[in-house]
């Protein structure tokens, strides 16, 4: 136990020790394909911007590799702030980059590489580093070692009128699980940048054998995807296309996205998606742009045609249970979920794909009745089969069901392996999320201040409580311990989600729920069925400006409030304004959908358990009466790191 706290227990991280100390908070540490990538959509962004036609990566026998390309080079003059050559920053500093210059005729008006920490992390996680500048008539070198400058930047040679980067990366093995770069998955992320961009040439050579491959797809994503569907017969034919805005549009120019979509009787599907050429394997709010805008066009081609059979709604996962498809979004600003970028957040991005898509496919719909028919009906028996499933669910839990609690707000289906339950801090913010919900999917129970610390309490006296009574009732699921198997089949609701307002009080509405649940039902929380809503903490309104339409967003945080108007500024947006919200009851149900509720474009955190006994350890520390002197000591050796909201 440590028995002072004073100025010097204060330590500031400089450079790249951050990414040492943690190194899985910048990156995916099971290999170093991670840090190889950053280098690779180096290169990409420099096709991506029309200055590169060329991407070489060789792999060695000891795991290192080479990453080439023939763009402008990075510069290597003195950076004007840093005072040392302008190479040196990009990998020497977290948050570095010619990608933050967002204005038209930026460095970079399109790349994936918007979180400032890029290659410097691939440079901090590298035992060696070597960097060949190509630029300005000059071959231009600097190497690092374990992230340090060990040969300064020199110019080694002349090279014309010859311009790129190459970069040697040898990957420090102590900071990954296997030192060994997957080649199938390295394979794959080249070969996408070559579909994404048809014009260039990438090429992947092992060292080793001497074998050399290169990629290009001159049918771009239509030959792609009928590469991974291997000769499966699509239902109808592919639907592919290309929007972007142009100058005048509600969204920045150049911003749309290029797809193809195809959908098979048998088989696996397969989906991929990309954001500005960066990989998204998690998905996020392009995908679902895509499913919005390709459903909303079936569903108006079946209603015009009076397709649907009586008793039959169709939802969107009807439609894509066996659709495959690729997508490749190009957004000015996108906004990814954590340093390695596999799920894309950015909420405009729902409207831009689906507005992107929609309109062409109902065209292209109404211009083939024959094939609209076919795809409407393969929706149509998916449906029937879904609704089939939830039937035979519901018989078996028919009989002994408990009275549902007076205050909650039932949903219509009853399928649930796709329910929703919202436990909602105060009646008020109950009241707008029942206005605002889907009614056909999400479940309201509203709830009384906050709910009692159950740590200490025994099981048998948990329905003493009101609270806690209704919502044991309403999820179907009796409490139970870590070392029991509960009956699971009368679980009403495949997510049951914690909504609290995002202030102290809310946070302690979290814990006290958290509690309750990993205690007294944590069966639900080991198969993933807890979640924490994430509810914005700010609004910002922008005015019409020209022919752009007034706009809104939301921040979760002061950073990400900081982020938006940082981007409003460049944009050259003059007039905003900000608001906070001091609670859920303050949002409108329009709002509260918005931005918690939609699934499309909320943050839901699901709640996991890595060790047990540590968190068993934890929990006990913080919620138990018993503990008062473990959980001061605790505070006062953690103070420091606690962001108060005053």
């Amino acid at each position: 136990m440590a028995e002072k706290y004073s100025e010097e227990s204060i330590r500031v991280l400089k450079g790249l020790e951050p990414v040492r100390q943690r190194p899985g908070m910048y990156t995916r540490t099971e290999n170093p394909l991670h840090i190889v990538q950053e280098a690779i959509d180096n290169a990409s962004d420099e096709a991506l911007a029309g200055f590169a036609d060329r991407i070489e990566v060789t792999l060695f026998e000891d795991h290192s590799v080479t990453v080439s390309d023939n763009g402008r080079g990075i510069p290597v003059g003195v950076h004007p702030e840093e005072g040392v050559p302008t190479v040196e920053v990009v990998f020497t500093r977290l948050h570095a980059g010619g990608k933050f210059d967002k204005k038209t005729g930026g460095a970079y008006s399109f790349s994936g590489g918007l979180h400032g920490v890029g290659v410097s992390v691939t440079n901090a996680l590298s035992s060696r580093l070597d960097v060949t500048v190509m630029r300005e008539g000059g071959v231009h070198r600097i190497c690092f070692e374990n992230g340090e400058v060990v040969s300064p930047l020199e110019k080694t040679a002349t090279c014309g009128k010859k311009s790129g980067t190459a970069l040697f990366i040898r990957p420090n093995p102590s900071y990954f699980d296997s030192p060994a770069i997957p080649l199938a998955e390295l394979e794959r992320l080249l070969r996408s940048k070559a579909v994404l961009l048809p014009s260039i040439s990438v090429s992947l050579t092992i060292a080793k054998t001497g074998e050399k491959k290169t990629w290009s797809y001159p049918d771009g994503l239509k030959g792609y995807l009928g590469e991974m569907l291997d000769g499966l017969e699509p239902v109808i034919p592919y639907f592919e296309g290309e929007r972007h805005s142009g100058k005048s549009a509600e969204f920045s120019e150049g911003e749309g996205a290029s797809w193809v979509i195809a959908w098979t009787e048998e088989g696996s599907v397969c989906r991929e998606s990309y954001v500005n050429l960066i990989p998204t394997p998690a998905g996020g709010t392009h995908e679902s742009g895509l499913k919005d805008g390709v459903f909303q066009a079936v569903k108006n081609f079946v209603e015009h045609h009076n397709l649907l059979p009586k008793g039959v709604k169709l939802i969107s996962e009807d439609l894509f249970g066996r659709a495959s498809f690729v997508l490749s979004a190009k957004i000015l600003d996108p906004q990814f979920q954590g340093q390695t970028k596999e799920r894309l957040s950015s909420r405009e991005a729902v409207r831009l794909v689906s507005g992107t898509v929609s309109d062409p496919f109902e065209l292209w719909l109404n211009e083939h009745v024959e094939y609209g028919k076919k795809l409407a009906e393969l929706a149509i028996r998916q449906a029937q089969n879904r609704l089939k499933s939830a039937q035979k669910v519901e018989k078996r839990k028919s009989s002994g069901v408990a009275v549902l609690p007076g205050k909650l707000t039932d949903c219509e289906s009853k399928d649930s392996s796709r329910t929703e339950l919202f436990l909602v801090e105060g009646d008020s913010a109950g009241g707008s999320a029942k206005m605002g919900r889907d009614k056909e999917f999400q479940a309201i129970l509203p709830l009384r201040g906050k709910v009692l610390n159950t740590w200490e309490q025994e099981a048998s006296r948990l329905f003493a409580n009101n609270e806690i009574h209704d919502i044991a009732v309403a999820i179907g699921v009796d409490p139970h311990d870590a070392n029991s198997a509960p009956d699971l089949s009368m679980l009403r609701y495949a997510k049951i989600c914690i909504m609290a307002d995002a202030d102290v009080d809310g946070a302690h509405i979290q814990v006290l729920l958290l509690t309750l649940f990993f205690k007294h039902f944590p069966k639900l929380v080991e198969r993933g069925h807890v979640f924490v809503a994430q509810p914005p903490l700010f609004r910002v309104d922008t005015v019409a400006q020209g022919k752009k339409p007034p706009r809104k967003f939301y921040a979760l945080d002061e950073a990400e409030l900081a982020a938006i108007e940082d981007r409003l500024r460049k944009e050259g947006v003059k007039n905003h304004s900000v608001s906070r919200f001091k609670g859920l009851g303050e949002m409108s149900s329009e709002q509260l959908w918005d931005t918690t509720m939609n699934p499309d474009t909320r943050r839901l955190m699901k709640i996991s358990v890595g060790d047990m006994n540590e968190a068993t350890s934890t929990l006990n520390m913080l919620m138990s009466k018993h503990e008062s002197q473990a959980r001061r000591s605790w505070i006062e050796d953690h103070g420091d790191q606690a962001e108060a909201d005053i």
